[in-house]
């Protein structure tokens, strides 16, 4: 029988592979045909392609599903795509999600790795690719940046109860401020890094350059949607964006007695959600339209985070949307829109009243003549028969009377 798909499941550990082959017959019927446990290395990557050749048919393409589990996936899936197979890597709460709708009771690596070869035969997944080394880059730095700010943060606090306290011990205070101007010294570092990757790619440079003209977006929150999202790679729309970003807005109700509070899933990229945060206040104190919109939510719920949080996505959308088209953000885009609209309906409305009133005289002197009085006087025309053209004619000039009397 020929088979329809056929996927490698895999279950990720730190030290082994537990994978799962699957096939889709043409009767849309799913078979898992083996099973075998794998190195999380080089050689255990070989094997594991050798093995795949070796149980499926040649004649269908192969494709690897895995879970993105932290970072263990990653030398698995470079090495796939550097041979060119096609690999696709799925969040684990979908995983997860998908197992309570199977009968299965018992997770184990093994079990795992079957929901993950039958989620794969039964959706269509999207080819993964390799993020682009600039991209891969940017995520680092402004990742490890985050956790010196972390550190920084967490340094300040140990640092005033330190001080506050009765006893001070000077040694640990000491420590305390080396600690601080370390994670000082190192984020400067991150930032000289940053702007040098920046410069040394014309392309990345132009795109900071256009998320940088949204209000409230600088240099870093630029290079963090761009790193984050791998330069919006795979990003077909903006509700596609704000899933990802975990902005997507969650409701729960059902029928009159369930009527849960509107709230955002937050299943996404907090790291996106972070850098959007302090923007999103500056764009409210400097723009005009994400004020109001600030506004207008404020009055509506009575909380100024639901407020802040609809400017984040917002400014989120607006990024994607100058990122796609390539057109620096416009203050006045939205009052020249209406401008221009204004513009074109009254110029539309003025055209409309000249072609009605403004008729040409000879219309006018034509529909005198075939009028009653003109038509009492002997006329040598007006006893031949009138063809089918002029009869139209005539109805089409009493028309255009009729229209200019009443403009009149």
């Amino acid at each position: 029988m020929k088979y329809l798909k056929q996927i490698v499941g895999i279950d990720v550990a730190r030290k082994e592979l537990v994978v799962t082959l699957g096939r889709m017959r043409e009767d849309l019927s799913i078979e898992l045909c083996a099973r075998k446990t794998f190195a999380n290395d080089k050689n255990g990557f070989w094997s594991l392609v050798c093995w795949a050749k070796k149980l499926t048919d040649s004649s269908v393409s192969v494709r690897y599903v895995m879970e993105a589990t932290g970072a263990y996936h990653e030398l698995l899936a470079y090495y796939l795509d550097e041979r060119d197979d096609e690999v696709s890597i799925i969040l684990p709460s979908k995983i997860s999600n998908y197992v309570r709708t199977l009968e299965t009771k018992t997770v184990t690596d093994k079990t795992s790795a079957d929901a993950i070869a039958r989620f794969g035969l039964e959706r269509q997944l999207d080819r993964w690719h390799r993020p682009s080394h600039v991209y891969a880059t940017l995520r680092q730095l402004t990742r490890e940046r985050n956790q010196l700010l972390d550190e920084q943060t967490v340094a300040k606090n140990q640092l005033h109860a330190e001080l506050a306290g009765a006893l001070v011990n000077k040694q640990s205070v000491k420590r305390l401020e080396e600690r601080l101007a370390l994670c000082e010294r190192q984020s400067k570092e991150i930032v000289a890094e940053l702007s040098a990757v920046v410069k040394a790619d014309k392309k990345v440079g132009e795109q900071v350059v256009l998320l940088c003209s949204i209000p409230g977006i600088g240099f870093l929150t630029a290079v963090t949607l761009l790193g984050e999202t791998n330069g919006f790679d795979l990003i077909r729309n903006k509700r596609q964006l704000t899933s990802y970003a975990g902005l997507d807005v969650r409701e729960k109700q059902s029928g009159t007695s369930v009527k849960g509070q509107s709230r955002i899933s937050k299943r996404g990229n907090k790291h996106i959600r972070k850098a959007l945060y302090f923007p999103a206040l500056a764009a409210i104190r400097c723009d005009e339209r994400y004020k109001s919109l600030y506004q207008r939510i404020l009055s509506r719920t009575g909380k100024t985070m639901k407020g802040a949080v609809a400017v984040q996505r917002k400014i989120l959308e607006m990024a994607y949307t100058v990122f796609s088209t390539g057109v620096k953000y416009d203050k006045q885009y939205l009052a020249k829109q209406e401008a221009q609209a204004t513009a074109a309906q009254s110029q539309a409305t003025q055209a409309e009243q000249e072609k009605v009133a403004g008729q040409p005289t000879e219309e006018l002197s034509t529909v005198a003549a075939t009028s009653p009085a003109a038509a009492a006087e002997p006329s040598v025309a007006s006893e031949q028969p009138q063809s089918k053209g002029m009869i139209r004619k005539e109805k089409n000039i009493l028309q255009l009377v009729r229209k200019a009397e009443l403009v009149e």
